[in-house]
């Protein structure tokens, strides 16, 4: 493979766009495993997504210029699947199962491209907004995500000089490189990179992945980025996200309905899936409230992805819980994910060795992380916490609350309401970073 000098590119910029969007994969996988269910499933909701800056000391609509952002979102509209990528995705083997996307889906998605979006300003802050079918609008967030965070890096780098990102990039190799001598001194280590919404740029993601390939080898275990999957022979991994128990929470129609939905999603993802993509995602409404209601068949599951509780305490507590279900820990699998840095996984591997399986999704940390590589602070090139959320379907709220009361979303009468339903067992206040 060629190699890319980074600075050199980041410097060079001679083209009047310099797409950010290349390819309708350069997304999460579990996009597009969401996707196929939504689309089989639940063709006729509507639903909204919002882009929500938490980090609200950043003013991005004065970071980052309205006419160019415009440019890359109206750019990623144009962008369809290619043959390449069609033949890969119909042709490939997923989680040891060939054919994992049905034709017809294919075919529908042969000649999907990103609906519209609404883009506005207040108080410093941009307003993104994506309306319409569920099936439609729901592929924006990542790519949405990638470029607000790529046009925040480029901003913060316009002014450097070549030598000046040279050695930017060498320190922020070297940093990374760090990480992956310390990773490697955990022997049955499973990690791999979810770095994609927050990442710098995709050329620094990409070398990222390509690093973490020969530096730690087998333990290194796959990438959340389709398209990089592809490139470099490696296995795209995810599973499914909050979105899914928000909107089927949303469309509830009775308070049975309501406390039914996380549940429900989790059946009509096992209609399309089974084996190591059968991964609960307990929180979007607290963990404790989903495991005091989750129906025995649910401890059957592989494993979890405790996403916003502290990795160890999330992680002990669904331990007691499949052992109370009757079930061994050291037969199931826990997937950690939230913000992880280096430190962060070393500990919780020691802390849960050898008494559960273990795999990590590595984020932002990874793929994002400069902290101390540039020649003088750089305010733009601090990771923000920045998501792109359902704001409601068909019309009604949609709501998530989280295991961290920091990270919920949706409006503050209706966030009330569901916390009055589902309780607030265990929810615990925490700094979010990324």
């Amino acid at each position: 493979m060629t190699k890319t000098d980074i600075a050199t590119r980041v410097y060079n910029h001679t083209w009047k766009l310099d797409p950010i969007i290349r390819s309708l994969i350069d997304t999460d996988f579990y996009k597009l495993l969401m996707l196929q269910m939504i689309w089989k499933l639940y063709p006729d909701v509507d639903a909204t997504f919002s882009l929500i800056n938490r980090t609200s000391r950043v003013k991005l609509a004065e970071e980052i210029d309205e006419g160019a952002l415009r440019e890359q979102l109206d750019h990623a509209r144009t962008v369809s699947l290619s043959k390449k990528e069609m033949i890969w995705l119909a042709g490939n083997t997923f989680y040891g199962r060939k054919q994992i996307f049905e034709p017809e889906f294919l075919n529908w998605l042969s000649t999907y491209k990103l609906p519209e979006y609404e883009l506005s300003k207040h108080e410093g802050q941009y307003e993104l907004t994506f309306h319409g079918k569920w099936m439609d609008t729901t592929m924006w967030e990542i790519p949405a995500l990638s470029i607000i965070n790529e046009m925040r890096s480029r901003s913060a780098m316009r002014s450097l000089g070549y030598f000046t990102l040279d050695v930017l990039y060498a320190r922020a190799k070297a940093k990374m490189w760090e990480k992956v001598e310390r990773l490697r001194a955990l022997p049955g280590l499973r990690i791999s990179d979810f770095g994609t919404r927050r990442r710098h740029s995709f050329m620094w993601q990409r070398w990222c992945v390509e690093a973490l390939k020969e530096g730690i080898g087998p333990a290194f275990t796959g990438t959340s980025n389709v398209l990089l999957a592809m490139d470099s022979d490696l296995e795209a991994v995810g599973t499914n996200a909050h979105e899914l128990p928000m909107v089927a929470a949303a469309l509830a129609n009775s308070d049975d309905e309501l406390r039914a939905a996380p549940y429900q999603v989790l059946k009509d993802w096992n209609r399309l899936y089974h084996g190591n993509l059968l991964i609960v995602l307990p929180d979007a409404f607290g963990t404790a409230a989903f495991l005091h209601d989750a129906p025995d068949w649910v401890a059957d599951w592989t494993g979890f992805r405790p996403d916003s509780a502290p990795p160890v305490e999330g992680g002990e507590k669904i331990i007691a819980w499949w052992k109370k279900m009757g079930r061994d820990p050291k037969e199931k699998l826990l997937i950690f994910s939230d913000g992880l840095d280096v430190n962060a996984i070393i500990d919780t591997y020691r802390h849960f060795e050898g008494r559960v399986r273990m795999s990590f999704g590595w984020g932002t940390n990874l793929t994002n992380d400069f902290a101390g590589c540039a020649p003088k602070e750089i305010e733009g090139l601090k990771p923000i916490s920045i998501v792109c959320k359902v704001k409601d379907a068909n019309g009604r709220p949609a709501v998530k609350l989280s295991d961290n009361p920091q990270k919920a979303t949706g409006d503050p009468a209706e966030v009330e309401r569901y916390l009055n339903f589902f309780g607030q067992e265990d929810r615990v206040d925490q700094a979010v970073l990324v």
